[in-house]
């Protein structure tokens, strides 16, 4: 309960409420973690009892660090968690209660949205606050577009395919993208999260050789009234003319509940009732090249030379001085 009421109050602003105060919000969060809690105790049940996601971010947070090592940077990793622990206001102030007079923050989202990448930053920015922290602080929002990141996940579905004896270019296979969805209301404040996904299922595609393919969003319906990306992974899959889809989850790098559940359990229901033979991509989250991408995007900070010799520029995602990505174009060129 705790944990849903934390994901519940902290997006309370898409109901677009004016009236709501923060009792009345807190309380409107226990109400919907209480609708909510009996169906992802289920879900939980389904995979297992648990997700193995704090467990995966562990070992890349170490793998990051021997990375960096080995590019002679002395660096100390930390994980936290937006709505479990460890969490990130918690991170920063250990990080701080260290000694550490440097701090980046490098939300593993590749794709920036506003209730993922500038939320761990706002709340590791509370943390930083908090610890009374005065040091030098860099931080990187959305990175879709490095190159070794999408070389490793194109590659990981070529791979994945070749084992399940699937040809992504028979015109009977449906390359199928599941993206975590988010709700209109960030779109119409500026949010181009819906463009990244966009962008990148066209960028994998094209890295296959695939003509065509599908885009489906995993969306919530906790909130009747709150408006979602479209069209929603069970609506696109009935739409799929062919026999068979190939689903890779869009800008997850951790499995976890919506992969383990939401895909592999009842995405895999309504491919079965469709007719349709369904496979899952599985989530590249160990991938040796993986660490290789995370060192790129801290070194230009650690280094202390301009993150735009790197490509980055001030991000357009999150109105806040210092916070780089490589996503936005460049102002001087015409």
């Amino acid at each position: 309960m705790d944990y849903l009421e934390r994901i519940f109050y902290s997006n309370m602003d898409i109901e677009e409420n004016p009236e709501m105060t923060e009792e009345s919000a807190r309380e409107r969060a226990g109400k919907l973690a209480q609708r909510r809690a009996g169906s992802l105790i289920e879900e939980y049940g389904e995979i297992g009892g648990g997700s193995p996601l704090n467990e995966q971010a562990a070992g890349q947070a170490e793998a990051l660090t021997v990375e960096l090592d080995n590019r002679g940077y002395d660096v100390e990793t930390y994980t936290g968690m937006l709505y479990t622990e460890p969490f990130t206001d918690e991170a920063a102030a250990q990080a701080v209660a260290d000694g550490h007079d440097e701090v980046l923050g490098l939300p593993i989202y590749p794709l920036c949205g506003p209730s993922t990448t500038n939320l761990s930053l706002d709340k590791l920015d509370e943390g930083l606050d908090a610890a009374g922290f005065d040091g030098e602080y860099h931080q990187v929002s959305g990175w879709h577009k490095h190159p070794t990141y999408n070389r490793l996940r194109a590659d990981n579905i070529r791979a994945y395919a070749d084992e399940a004896g699937v040809d992504l270019q028979d015109p009977d296979t449906e390359l199928f993208f599941s993206a975590h969805g988010t709700p209109q209301y960030y779109l119409e404040e500026g949010s181009r999260y819906d463009r990244y996904v966009d962008e990148w299922c066209a960028g994998m595609a094209g890295m296959l050789g695939v003509e065509e393919y599908t885009l489906g969003f995993q969306n919530h319906d906790n909130r009747s009234d709150v408006l979602w990306t479209e069209p929603d992974i069970e609506a696109a899959i009935e739409d799929v003319d062919a026999d068979r889809v190939v689903v890779e989850p869009v800008s997850f790098m951790h499995e976890q509940s919506e992969t383990l559940a939401e895909l592999d359990i009842d995405l895999r229901e309504e491919a079965d009732e469709a007719g349709l033979e369904f496979y899952r991509v599985p989530i590249p989250h160990d991938d040796d090249r993986f660490p290789s991408v995370l060192a790129d995007l801290a070194e230009p900070f650690l280094a202390d030379f301009d993150p735009g010799y790197f490509q980055f520029r001030q991000c357009q995602c999150r109105d806040e001085p210092g916070t780089m990505c490589l996503n936005a174009p460049d102002p001087d060129w015409d």
